[in-house]
């Protein structure tokens, strides 16, 4: 289908059409400039009439985000470049892992650079990650016994060895690249995942319909999917409170024996309606399941995959910024994995803390150094009452260290947890292994904003490090609070 925006004319609608003009009369006495007409074309029939966008009452907005199931093609890079750092990580915690992986059809690359003690046998992680994934045979789409697999992996660069960690304890490792991560909390709609509504129900979505899949609740479901959720909120301030869910989008593929009536008629109810909350849907909420009716080849022998190409569904939803490095197939000295993972940490549990409703927390790295560049706390205006953004700062300096390697020791990042991570989602998701979404209790409130600054100064890790020591001890003795 094709869709046409419409806009509210300054003063008259001559040469328009009597559609269009309705829309224009209905907007006039409204706030909203836009209108929205749905046109004929779209693929089921109770939307081959005009459907015309509600006006939105003022201080209400839609928003959307999407989601990709397991068998996606650029999904299943992220599985196949997390698998192979799990391998490698089961072989040697201090292994150093760089992995992409890219698939067209039957032919997979895993490409990059790793360092560890000791070997994995690439093609057999690949195989067992396809198989995982849903390819189990041609009945599948892709049979993950006949697939090729080549490999063109070497060593990290000595240069970036000694750069990060050679010769270097925990504390003073430093950042495996330069580079912006960032962290997002909400509590708008519930105080146990605090994540936006709109991509936990695209993200639960996919899950669903793997479990139906897996289960053989749905039989004729293949691997590849893709889900899109747009939700009316209300905007008070900062504050966003989701209202109801203004439309679903749902692409599965399937078997090419089942009617396209009936496949629609069991994802709306045992898929859509099992995962979003009835008091979410109304009679005005629009499903569109498979639009382009037919979706039976999929996975990488449809499309080519990439591993890192989904950082909107990896995160966010869309909600949050992204600095663009991907998260699959690096091991945790990556900043890039360790300090979003951390960034997430800290924004739960400011809001779990009941400091503000919603934040977003940014954190920069140089290569080699071990202290971020800068660290940027917003509440968007729902901070707490009798605090402000700069006290969430001085918490934050308080109770949390950025340092990689301090992250990577509070968050146990040297396990081999990362292959549950690439599909559904790298947050909200409350699983053992995912330690970033367990906040920390009971913040100390009062930032001691002298002992975080002397601390920064014993950090100092050049040949000069001794001449700053001194002067520090010297300025403590004379009670030289603000040269200390």
């Amino acid at each position: 289908f094709f869709f046409l925006m419409i806009r509210r004319p300054p003063r008259s609608t001559q040469g328009v059409s009597s559609a269009a003009s309705d829309v224009y009369k209905r907007q006039v006495s409204t706030q909203s400039t836009w209108g929205l007409i749905f046109c004929k074309g779209m693929s089921q029939k109770k939307y081959e009439q005009y459907y015309v966008e509600e006006v939105l009452p003022k201080d209400h907005f839609l928003f959307a985000s999407e989601s990709v199931g397991e068998g996606h093609p650029d999904k299943l890079c992220d599985q196949i470049s997390d698998a192979v750092l799990d391998a490698c990580l089961r072989q040697d915690p201090e292994a150093k892992v760089g992995c992409e992986a890219t698939a067209k059809g039957n032919l997979f690359f895993t490409l990059g650079e790793i360092t560890l003690k000791g070997s994995i046998d690439y093609p057999t992680i690949v195989k067992e990650a396809v198989k995982n994934a849903g390819f189990i045979g041609k009945e599948k789409g892709l049979d993950y016994r006949t697939i090729d697999v080549k490999s063109v992996v070497e060593q990290q660069e000595p240069e970036i060895a000694n750069a990060v960690h050679v010769k270097k304890s925990i504390e003073e490792q430093g950042a495996g690249d330069q580079g912006l991560m960032f962290g997002y909390a909400t509590n708008e709609w519930d105080k146990e995942t605090l994540m936006p509504l709109t991509h936990y129900l695209a993200s639960q979505l996919c899950e669903r319909l793997s479990i139906c899949r897996n289960e053989k609740i749905l039989a004729w479901l293949r691997p590849d999917c893709k889900s899109q959720v747009t939700i009316e909120y209300k905007k008070d301030g900062g504050k966003i409170t989701p209202l109801r869910v203004h439309n679903v989008v749902i692409s599965t593929q399937h078997d090419p024996e089942i009617d396209i009536e009936v496949l629609r008629s069991e994802v709306k109810e045992k898929v859509i309606k099992h995962v979003i909350p009835a008091k979410y849907l109304d009679a005005r909420t629009v499903f569109l399941v498979n639009p382009s009716k037919s979706f039976v080849i999929g996975g990488p022998v449809a499309d080519a995959g990439l591993t890192g190409r989904k950082i909107i569904v990896d995160t966010y939803g869309g909600w949050a910024p992204h600095g663009g490095g991907a998260f699959s197939g690096k091991d945790p000295s990556k900043v890039d994995r360790s300090a979003a993972y951390y960034s997430r940490y800290v924004a739960k549990s400011l809001v779990h803390n009941g400091l503000c409703d919603r934040v977003l927390v940014q954190v920069s790295y140089a290569i080699g150094l071990a202290d971020p560049l800068s660290i940027y706390v917003d509440s968007y205006g729902t901070v707490k009452e009798g605090l402000t953004d700069e006290d969430l700062m001085k918490i934050v300096k308080k109770n949390f260290n950025f340092r990689p390697g301090e992250m990577i020791k509070e968050l146990q990042l040297k396990r081999p947890i990362y292959q549950k991570t690439a599909a559904f989602g790298h947050f909200g998701r409350k699983l053992p292994e995912f330690t970033w979404e367990f906040p920390k209790e009971n913040l100390q409130k009062q930032s001691n904003e002298f002992s975080h600054k002397y601390l920064s100064l014993i950090h100092i890790s050049e040949p000069t490090r001794p001449l700053y020591i001194s002067y520090a001890v010297f300025c403590l003795k004379k009670k030289k609070t603000k040269q200390t």
